[in-house]
């Protein structure tokens, strides 16, 4: 897939600025924090090569390996990799070979003068001997799907059908997904809107729209006046279902049969982990209701109260930990809560292609731990009738189909809703949506998800 067009700055500043980020998230710093540390003109550009870069890490870890056995000082091994990753051939290469491989030795001139003839030999090389480099590192799946071998494992044992679509479409870039504030107008009004702004888009159901190509949000009409979030597909299972609405892919709305569950107007409402706070506004733009959204991180509260205020919904927001009940519970029970519980992040790697590089094989099993600790302490918090809906962005299944079925072994007053719009594993795999209307096919494959709705008998 061809990289954006960068023609701020010259290509070798940009490759040292990606190379930069690069050793960052292999010295364990997200690409968020990375990317922040950059210059501000080159943020853009030098975010579209980390991309590319992180995508084809493993490729070109592999390929590294081959061709300099001994591992090079960081600097300039972020480098090289960088370059390798932009050259190894998933698709059309985003720069001209031989203009990547002038522009990274000039980059090293600028890192580290005594590297430039290393660089250079090793990438012209890789260029003459690439179809059979290629051809034999892709019997080695980390080299083929770029991606750590515990994850590779993981997924092989997870998804024995699915593990290689999975690992396919983790190097895929995702679309921009929309949610429309239905309190502000239809998705159907939004496409049209974005049409006037030269944007092509198309609604996929409940309030989900999803763009062609992505855009900066100050492009999206009616951005500051709270008219459109930006958020997956996927995401937008969550406050439909707790809510027990039509959610993004359905048709129309069902008809609510007598005494079917349902909040009432003023209903108290849980978000246990809110931050960023979409799901939060997501609810609040759905229905009038008593939310009290919590973060035990006072930074990623404070998102949760601007997404608030720019869509004009109130909260109440607290900074705690969720699990410790005793420091923020008035006793009160909610009639639903919303955990979306801290995870690997598995399910979200073509938005964040740092995370299978920034996780570890323990990380899987402490972070299950975590979330059993705030599904026992949440669970008294729960009016009987209530319902709480768990999610995880992940497809591991000890973030999703394990936790709950341990958690209804642990819990004789839960029950599983067989809510056919809950999908347990929702997966990111690639879509194939026709052309309609001799218009461009818009996929709108969601990122990986589990959802899981309990309800207290």
């Amino acid at each position: 897939m061809t990289a954006p067009a960068i023609p701020s700055l010259p290509l070798a500043k940009l490759l040292s600025h990606a190379a930069d980020a690069v050793q960052a998230v292999r010295a364990g710093r997200s690409l968020n924090d990375a990317l922040a540390a950059c210059p501000a003109d080159a943020r853009p550009g030098t975010q579209a090569l980390a991309f590319h870069a992180l995508r084809w890490l493993g490729s070109a870890q592999a390929v590294r390996a081959r061709l300099a056995p001994k591992t090079p000082p960081p600097p300039v091994d972020a480098l090289l990799l960088t370059a390798l990753a932009l050259l190894w051939p998933p698709g059309e290469p985003p720069y001209p070979p031989h203009t990547l491989v002038d522009q990274a030795v000039s980059a090293a001139r600028q890192r580290l003068q005594a590297s430039a003839g290393f660089i250079n030999a090793v990438l012209r090389r890789f260029l003459r001997e690439r179809g059979a480099l290629v051809e034999s590192l892709l019997q080695d799946p980390v080299a083929a799907y770029s991606h750590p071998t515990w994850w590779v494992e993981a997924l092989r044992r997870d998804w024995p059908e699915h593990w290689q679509s999975l690992l396919t479409a983790n190097n895929r870039r995702a679309r921009m997904s929309l949610r429309v504030n239905t309190r502000h107008g239809t998705p159907a009004r939004y496409v049209e809107r974005l049409a006037e702004a030269g944007l092509v888009a198309r609604a996929v159901g409940g309030e989900a729209v999803v763009l062609a190509e992505p855009c900066a949000v100050g492009r999206l009409p009616g951005w500051a006046d709270g008219d459109v979030s930006v958020q997956d597909v996927g995401a937008q299972w969550a406050a439909p279902l707790l809510l027990h609405r039509p959610g993004p892919q359905e048709g129309g709305a069902p008809a609510m049969a007598p005494g079917a569950w349902h909040l009432a107007p003023g209903a108290r409402v849980l978000d246990a982990c809110a931050a960023p706070g979409g799901k939060t506004a997501h609810l609040l733009e759905l229905a009038d209701l008593d939310v009290l959204a919590l973060d035990s991180d006072p930074a990623r509260l404070k998102r949760v109260d601007e997404t608030l205020a720019r869509l004009r919904l109130r909260a109440r927001t607290e900074c705690a930990d969720a699990a410790t009940t005793a420091a923020w519970w008035d006793g009160r029970p909610f009639d639903a809560i919303l955990l979306d519980a801290p995870c690997s992040a598995s399910g979200i790697v073509r938005r964040h292609p740092d995370v299978r590089w920034l996780r570890r094989p323990a990380d899987i099993p402490a972070l299950a731990r975590t979330q059993a600790r705030l599904l026992d302490a949440l669970w008294p918090t729960l009016a009987p009738g209530g319902r709480l809906l768990y999610c995880t962005c992940s497809v591991f299944k000890a973030e999703g189909q394990q936790q709950i079925d341990a958690f209804l072994q642990r819990q004789a007053d839960a029950s599983h809703v067989m809510d056919p719009r809950a999908p347990g594993h929702l997966l990111p795999l690639a879509d194939n949506d026709p052309q309609a209307h001799g218009a461009p096919a818009i996929g709108a494959s969601p990122d990986g998800f589990y959802y899981a709705l309990l309800q207290k008998n």
